[in-house]
């Protein structure tokens, strides 16, 4: 078999711009959506998530640049000619219509018949897990089941593109873990092409076929979550991601010096300064006498894992994943020793010695 062609671009943005006073809260966004993709914007409050979601959908003006949808610029096109749907986390349900009346409310407005609605109405419920569910009231619904809805209205009039705005956001976790493995087989069923905003990694990272994080305004990254995960761009995405150990270093050779000791860095890493990110998993314990010694300060239970917080003589803290029968106590003096192939070179900083930010306190359970 020959190289499997790449799907055209459905929306792209163009130096996409959105300004609120003198700030750019979009600066200058270029971003494509590939037809059946499946992309997920994260990024903390602030970022510019929800106004590239918002200009997109129409319900926000571009001061500057361009989004187009199927080839053609949006500029003048109000948001009901656009042929997206959007999902919101807090619903916005029809509490005075049933959940079919809700479904159709998208299915009315393009003309569709009776019988037609009808049918389709059917087919989502059967789709998104409310099988029969026409005649129940939104009132006598749980919170995951007005989701449900909320997305069978969305997906009724057949969008060319969907968006979701914090589509789990006020679900508990369980059920948000449940909601975005069925999400993602559901549009992998369907072919349904998604643009999603996120602050939740968690989320993302399980929904999408490609992640994006913004930092005021901007695109900081973008790749497949394996991607982002395995080798973040800098310090903003590794914190932005749960990463904590980060120190400068000024690399010499295949090893960097650090407040730390020398660390293990990639084969091929330049020679200079920058900053280092220690995965970790790539902490390892050993005997006190040997490698950096450390006080136990803190453990915190993570379900597979349990983190082991690490305070150094000198330098900022660390954190450590061991298994619970291995994880030592609170107040016990251990070594720890870096391991390479969990150590990520973030970048070059160049001129003075990089600042070396020190972790908040960690939270115990």
């Amino acid at each position: 078999m020959g190289p499997q062609p790449i799907p055209a671009a459905l929306l792209r943005l163009r130096e996409a711009t959105v300004r609120f006073g003198a700030r750019a809260v979009l600066d200058a966004v270029d971003l494509e959506v590939a037809e059946h993709e499946i992309v997920c914007v994260l990024g903390p409050s602030g970022s510019g998530k929800s106004t590239l979601l918002r200009a997109v959908a129409g319900l926000q003006s571009l001061d500057a640049g361009r989004i187009e949808l199927g080839g053609r610029d949006q500029r003048g096109v109000p948001a009901h000619k656009r042929g997206v749907g959007l999902m919101f986390q807090d619903h916005q349900l029809f509490p005075q219509r049933d959940v079919a009346g809700n479904v159709t409310f998208g299915l009315r407005m393009h003309g569709a018949s009776r019988g037609e609605q009808a049918d389709r109405v059917a087919e989502l419920l059967e789709l998104v897990g409310l099988p029969k569910a026409q005649r129940r009231a939104v009132a006598s619904l749980s919170g995951g089941e007005q989701q449900r809805v909320a997305l069978a209205r969305a997906l009724a009039p057949r969008p060319r593109l969907l968006m979701l705005d914090e589509p789990l956001g006020q679900l508990d976790r369980s059920l948000r873990e449940r909601l975005v493995v069925e999400l993602r087989e559901l549009f992998d069923e369907l072919g349904t092409t998604v643009l999603a905003v996120t602050h939740d990694q968690g989320e993302a990272f399980a929904l999408a076929d490609r992640v994006v994080v913004m930092r005021d305004g901007r695109i900081a990254q973008s790749g497949t979550p394996l991607e982002v995960w395995q080798r973040p761009v800098d310090e903003f995405v590794a914190r932005f991601l749960g990463f904590d150990n980060i120190v400068g270093a000024t690399v010499t050779g295949e090893a960097a010096d650090t407040v730390w000791g020398k660390i293990p860095v990639p084969t091929g890493t330049p020679a200079g300064r920058c900053e280092v990110l220690v995965r970790p998993a790539g902490v390892r314990l050993v005997t006190a006498h040997e490698g950096l010694a450390c006080t136990v300060t803190a453990r915190t239970f993570r379900g597979t894992h349990v983190a082991v917080h690490l305070q150094p003589e000198d330098g900022p803290r660390l954190e450590a994943a061991c298994a619970l029968r291995r994880a030592p106590e609170v107040g016990e003096r251990v070594g720890i020793a870096f391991d390479a192939g969990d150590v990520v070179v973030l970048g070059e900083t160049g001129g003075a010695a990089p600042e070396t930010r020190v972790p908040q306190e960690p939270k115990s359970l």
